[in-house]
């Protein structure tokens, strides 16, 4: 399955990892069923999972309750990739 994902053009233009890399992989380590590996491999798919959820929601049901949950997912999430990114990228730049 790998031979069809798609390449990370930022890693290969830069040399290092973007805050996205890891996410194709974790989908389908999630389809697959492997939960825990899924998290191992890209940490902030589960909430990006969530803020879909809700979106999909909030589309199909727009109320400000559902706004501001889309809203509060979101940085959620940014804070949760911006995290894992760091602990990812800490041995790279330090």
């Amino acid at each position: 399955m790998e031979d069809y994902m798609l390449p990370c053009m930022f890693k290969q233009t830069f040399g290092f990892d973007c805050m996205g890399c890891g996410l194709q992989r974790a989908l389908y380590l999630l389809v697959q069923g492997d939960f825990y590996g899924a998290f191992a491999l890209y940490p902030p798919v589960y909430t990006l999972l969530l803020l879909f959820g809700i979106t999909a929601r909030f589309a199909l049901k727009p109320t400000q309750k559902n706004g501001r949950q889309v809203l509060f997912t979101a940085l959620l999430n940014v804070i949760v990739i911006l995290g894992a990114y760091c602990i990812k990228m800490k041995d790279f730049f330090f």
